[in-house]
């Protein structure tokens, strides 16, 4: 008589989770150890004093509380949302633009490789040289000025770095200027792995250009305009090199440029960490939050 023997089960799960164990520890020690770190000594007082280091004393809340009565914490985050979002809607508008065309079997357009290259050139420049590029073009003494005054449109110079308005325009035309190449070619990507015959089935119906686009094209791209979204909100919540370089640092005019990650480094170059722990920890918890809320919003559009 043979014995009925059992086939051993092999299990090859271990593996995946051996895997993803180079991951979690670096994660764990690059991100999350700060992380911690930086919320454990935002509860302290430590800061400089002249030549002397006051602290760390145990403070409690104390730092956050100051933020919110003694700092202009809602100033300064309503201008980063502000010159957040002039630079994003236009970005993400010009970008769906390109990409319709660019992606649109039925234009035919020379050289899109070609362009498509030159639009994403911005992006690998370092924004240090942007910026000063943009300062002498836009100075009171600059090109610019002396274009418009040639051709008759002012009569006097414009000081764009001196009104709220221009040195907020012009920070996110940069920001515009520098992403939008990089917006393009992630929503051309999500562009072109959508079915082809569903297009050609809309065309088969009589839609429109503009309906298929609307109907079709937008619903099955919310997936990416959700990661375009999210990944800018949060870039536009650390945007510091920019308005940084053309204030020189001072977020003028009467900080209407000042940013929190500009604020947050003020704390660090005086050296009172405990106040810029406590920055860093409502920092992370307002990205947090708001890129909640967008994904959400635009999860909850995709279901409807």
């Amino acid at each position: 008589m043979y014995k009925n023997k059992k086939k051993k089960h092999v299990s090859y799960s271990k593996w995946g989770y051996i895997f993803m164990l180079p991951f979690f520890l670096v994660y764990s020690f690059f991100s999350l150890g700060p992380l911690l770190s930086t919320f454990y000594y935002s509860v302290f007082e430590n800061y400089m004093s002249g030549l002397n280091t006051i602290g760390p004393n145990f403070v409690g809340f104390e730092n956050y509380v100051k933020l919110f009565t003694e700092g202009d914490l809602l100033k300064y985050t309503q201008n980063t949302l502000i010159m957040w979002a002039l630079g994003f809607i236009p970005q993400i508008l010009v970008s769906l633009l390109l990409a319709a065309w660019f992606t649109n079997s039925r234009l035919k357009l020379r050289g899109s490789g070609f362009f498509k290259t030159v639009i994403y050139m911005p992006n690998l420049i370092m924004a240090s040289a942007f910026s000063m590029l943009i300062f002498t073009l836009f100075s009171n003494n600059g090109p610019v000025n002396m274009l418009l005054q040639q051709a008759g449109i002012t009569t006097e110079s414009i000081h764009f770095l001196s009104s709220t308005a221009g040195s907020r325009g012009l920070i996110a035309l940069m920001n515009f200027l520098m992403w939008f190449g990089n917006t393009t070619i992630l929503l051309m990507a999500g562009m072109m792995g959508i079915d082809p015959s569903l297009f050609e089935a809309a065309e088969v119906d009589g839609a429109t250009p503009f309906q298929v686009f609307q109907r079709i094209t937008m619903p099955l791209l919310r997936p990416i305009l959700a990661y375009v979204a999210v990944t800018s909100l949060i870039g536009g919540l650390q945007m510091f090199d920019v308005p940084q370089i053309l204030t020189n640092g001072k977020g003028g005019p009467d900080r209407t440029t000042m940013t929190l990650i500009m604020y947050l480094n003020n704390h660090l170059y005086s050296k009172n960490y405990g106040m810029a722990g406590a920055l860093s920890v409502i920092l992370f918890i307002i990205t947090g939050a708001l890129s909640l809320v967008v994904f959400y919003f635009i999860s909850k559009q995709r279901k409807n």
